[in-house]
This record gives structure tokens, C-alpha cells and sequence, in this order.
């Protein structure tokens, strides 16, 4: 597939989402600098093997979209307790809500093409964006063991908080 092509994005699945502690490092991004989200992640690094309560082996990219030209971005992952972490880490907590999963199978460069689709499929469909509290992400991409970091695929899934349309 060519960079000018538009990627095909398969039919969510549908999953009920458990309530998650995300601990990680976060940016505020431009839709400029967006490009720079791997070094926030290369800054977590060292954190990720050292965080107490780490739960799984899953990581995850928080994303709240500001509506101001920009995005604030976490890098981090799963712990069972906010306790004891170190103070340059942010704390978010994900109730459980319903959300449309997205299957990324592309280069990790291209995830916003997948987030984008999913967006355009939440306006067709019968649900909207289930976010009613502005410390909850407007979505979170999900990167199972299966991703490698090293040549930027597999494992990855894009989660939109979805309810039913009024």
C-alpha cells in the first residue's frame, strides 16, 4: 500500500471495558507536533519494568482531544494501585464504559488514519463518544505483547468510548 492511500479499517468489535488505573508520562501536542509522541514514549521507557502494581504486559496511549488545534497524550500502562508511584507520573482513571475496538494492522505511524476512521464510523452509527468528564480520554490505543517496537506493528487496537445516541 502506497503512503497516498487510504487504509481500509475493518468493523469495530464491540467490548464492555473494565475500570482501569493508567499510570504513564503525558505531553500536550499541536496536530503539528504530533509527531514528536515517540519520544514521550522513549521517555517512559525506563519506567515501564519499574512501576509497582504494573498490571499485564499491555501498554497504553491515552489521547484527549482538546478541540484547540491540539491533543494531550499519556504514555503508560495498567497498575492495580496508585500508590508509591513516582511523582512525574500522571494517574488516570478509566471508568468501565462500552467501547468500538479498532483493529490497527499498519505501521504504528499511520494510527491516526485508524483513529480517524473510527471517529467517521461513530458519526454513521447509531452511538456517540461516551466521554462526559474531561479526565477521561476521548480514546486510548492499545498495544498488546504482540507489538514490536522495533518495526512498528502488530498488536494494536484503537478503544472509542461509545454510547447509545439520544
Amino acid at each position: 500500500m502506497s503512503e497516498g492511500t487510504a487504509m481500509r479499517v475493518e468493523e469495530p468489535r464491540i467490548e464492555n471495558g473494565k475500570t482501569m488505573i493508567i499510570a504513564g508520562m503525558q505531553g500536550h501536542y499541536t496536530y503539528q507536533t504530533i509527531p514528536e509522541i515517540p519520544a514521550l514514549w522513549q521517555k517512559f521507557v525506563p519506567y515501564m519494568d519499574r512501576i509497582a502494581g504494573r498490571v499485564g504486559r499491555i501498554e497504553y496511549g491515552l489521547c484527549w482531544d482538546l478541540g484547540t488545534g491540539g491533543i494531550d497524550y499519556l504514555a503508560g500502562e495498567e497498575i492495580s494501585s496508585a500508590d508509591g508511584l513516582p511523582p512525574e507520573l500522571r494517574i488516570v482513571r478509566i471508568p468501565a464504559m462500552k467501547y468500538a475496538v479498532f483493529a490497527h494492522r499498519e505501521h504504528v505511524s499511520r494510527i491516526s488514519e485508524t483513529c480517524g476512521a473510527a471517529f467517521e464510523w461513530l458519526k454513521k452509527s447509531r452511538y456517540q463518544n461516551a466521554v462526559t468528564s474531561k479526565d477521561v480520554p476521548n480514546f486510548f490505543e492499545r498495544y498488546s505483547q504482540e507489538f514490536d517496537p522495533k518495526t512498528g506493528m502488530g498488536g494494536i487496537d484503537v478503544w472509542v468510548p461509545m454510547r447509545e445516541s439520544q
